[in-house]
C-alpha cells in the first residue's frame, strides 16, 4: 500500500531546520510495510489543498498523513485545507488522537486535526510534535489494513 507524509511548515519548506516529525511519521509508515513518500509544504491553505488533491487524485495514494499546522496560530490551516478536499469525514481518527493525547498532556486538546476520505484516499492530520506522532501512530496503525480494504470497495 502506498502512503504519503506531508509536513506542513513554512520554515521547513524554506529549508530552515530539520523535519523531525515528518521523518518520524515516514519511518513509522515504512516500518508498517507502507511504501511511503514524504514532502514538505508551507502553511498556505491553497498549497496544502493542491498537494492533498494531487496525492489523492493523481498519485492515488491510499493514505495521506499530514503533520503540523493543526494548532491555534493564525497560519495553522491544515484542518481547513483538509476539510476543503475531503468528500466525507472519518472523525474517529482525529477524535481518538485527541482523546489519547489527554493521557499525556492537557495541551493535546489544542490540536484541531481532522480526518476524512477523498475518493479512495484516507487523509489523517497528525500533530506536529514528534512525541505526539509516536503516541498517535499506535492508534491509527492497527486500522490501516481494514481501512484500505474498505476504501477499495465499490
Amino acid at each position: 500500500m502506498r502512503a504519503a507524509v506531508v509536513t506542513v511548515s513554512s520554515s521547513l519548506a524554506r529549508g530552515e531546520g530539520e523535519d523531525v516529525s515528518g521523518s518520524r511519521l515516514a519511518e513509522l509508515c515504512a516500518d508498517a510495510g507502507l511504501q511511503v513518500s514524504h514532502e514538505t509544504v508551507s502553511d498556505d491553505r491553497e498549497e496544502i489543498v493542491g498537494v492533498l488533491k494531487r496525492l489523492a487524485d493523481v498519485e492515488q495514494v491510499r493514505f495521506v498523513f499530514t503533520t503540523g499546522g493543526t494548532g491555534l496560530t493564525v497560519d495553522d490551516v491544515t484542518p481547513e485545507a483538509t476539510r476543503d478536499v475531503i468528500d466525507r469525514e472519518a472523525p474517529g481518527y482525529a477524535e481518538a488522537i485527541r482523546a489519547d493525547s489527554r493521557e499525556h498532556t492537557p495541551l493535546g486538546l489544542l490540536t484541531r486535526g481532522v480526518s476524512g476520505v477523498r475518493g479512495r484516499t484516507l487523509i489523517v492530520n497528525f500533530p506536529g510534535n514528534p512525541k505526539a506522532i509516536d503516541q498517535s501512530w499506535p492508534i491509527v496503525a492497527p486500522t490501516l489494513e481494514h481501512a484500505a480494504a474498505t476504501l477499495e470497495r465499490d
